[in-house]
């Protein structure tokens, strides 16, 4: 490890982590890299209030081995604001592989947390990725901190059609920035109900400090007789996080000229070429009273159908598995792309997660 040091990002790395995001593609029937153009740190605010990037250097070639973000942001633990950490964007270039980075950026992210800020953070890890649960989960090193499940994230990239009709009992409307200060109170109340939601103030939509890119505009609001009983928004992270596709499974690529006709005859888009972005956008700050489908339904239908007419292929959803309001976004044709959710502690007791008291989790995708 002598030819290696680890330290905190500074602007100056922006190209060469940029260049190891897009050299290093993620596996799966659609091989994917997650990029963040043109400017890696334009999204860095949307994991949260504070955050820090570590990177292991190469010193004799000067290139950036490995890549890893810490953030923190205010979350409901057991319904009460607390700041929570996340761990998050873990990498390392193939050809610096098998040499104990993860381990070295481990003791240099236990460093980190000696700043008190967090007692313990949530992670996710895809649920076909081995190698990462079994370097984290299963078999830890020296100085790892401990993973323990926690749930099941279903994040499903719902196939955009034709708009429909959106029928419904309810009153669907537009937010709007002079809105902002219910649908935070409103998003607080409800959301403190689920476990990891986060705690937001006015401000995180009015000035962007953590919703970068995001207008209120595209808050949905559900009403009953005046009473605001549910929201949901359109988030697009496209002009500083892109998914770009570098191969499709051998099935795929044979099946891509079929599908990709039907799905134009069908008012939706076809599959991105490789090299393409996927042009998806967010289903986020996913709340209703009650957590209730009722509600859920008609909000869905409604981003569904202004992403559709905006041309997105996809709106991407994500829930935990448990939850009741998956079921209505898996009611869509859609794309499946689980994952498991973790806490992760520092202190062996494991403290952070044992307090927790059983509710579902709730995790914002357009953060992670």
């Amino acid at each position: 490890m002598k030819d290696f040091c680890i330290g905190l990002a500074t602007k100056e790395d922006d190209p060469a982590i940029r260049r190891l995001l897009a050299e290093n593609p993620v596996p799966g029937d659609v091989t994917v890299t997650y990029e963040r153009e043109p400017d890696y740190f334009l999204g860095c605010s949307a994991m949260g209030r504070f955050w820090q990037v570590g990177v292991a250097r190469h010193n004799p070639s000067g290139r950036i081995a490995g890549l890893a973000c810490r953030s923190t942001r205010p979350m409901y633990v057991n319904g009460k604001n607390e700041e929570v950490g996340y761990l998050s964007q873990l990498r390392v270039d193939r050809q610096f592989r098998g040499r104990w980075l993860v381990a070295f950026g481990m003791k240099f992210a236990r460093e980190l947390h000696g700043d008190g800020r967090v007692s313990g953070y949530v992670t996710t890890i895809i649920a076909n990725n081995d190698v990462a649960r079994g370097i984290l989960v299963e078999r830890p090193r020296d100085h790892h901190p401990t993973y323990r499940e926690v749930g099941r994230l279903d994040t499903i990239a719902i196939i955009l059609r034709r708009p429909a009709a959106a029928r419904s009992p309810y009153e669907i409307e537009r937010g709007s920035p002079d809105r902002l200060e219910e649908i935070v109170g409103f998003l607080n109340a409800e959301g403190r109900k689920k476990q990891f939601f986060p705690a937001y103030e006015a401000a995180d939509f009015r000035e962007g400090a953590t919703t970068p890119g995001f207008n209120p505009n595209d808050f949905f609001l559900a009403r009953r007789k005046g009473r605001l009983v549910g929201v949901a928004a359109l988030w697009d992270q496209s002009a500083y996080k892109q998914t770009v596709v570098r191969r499709y499974s051998r099935g795929l690529r044979f099946g891509r000229p079929v599908y990709n006709a039907i799905s134009r005859l069908a008012g939706g888009q076809p599959l991105p070429a490789i090299g393409e972005a996927v042009h998806h956008v967010y289903a986020s700050f996913i709340c209703t009273e009650g957590n209730s489908p009722e509600l859920f339904r008609p909000l869905l239908r409604s981003l569904h159908n202004e992403a559709a007419t905006r041309g997105y292929a996809y709106l991407s959803v994500g829930l935990d598995t448990r939850d009741p309001l998956l079921p209505v976004a898996k009611a869509y044709p859609h794309i499946s792309y689980p994952s498991n959710l973790f806490t992760v502690c520092f202190d062996e007791a494991g403290e952070f997660h044992a307090k927790l008291d059983g509710r579902l989790p709730y995790i914002e995708i357009a953060a992670l």
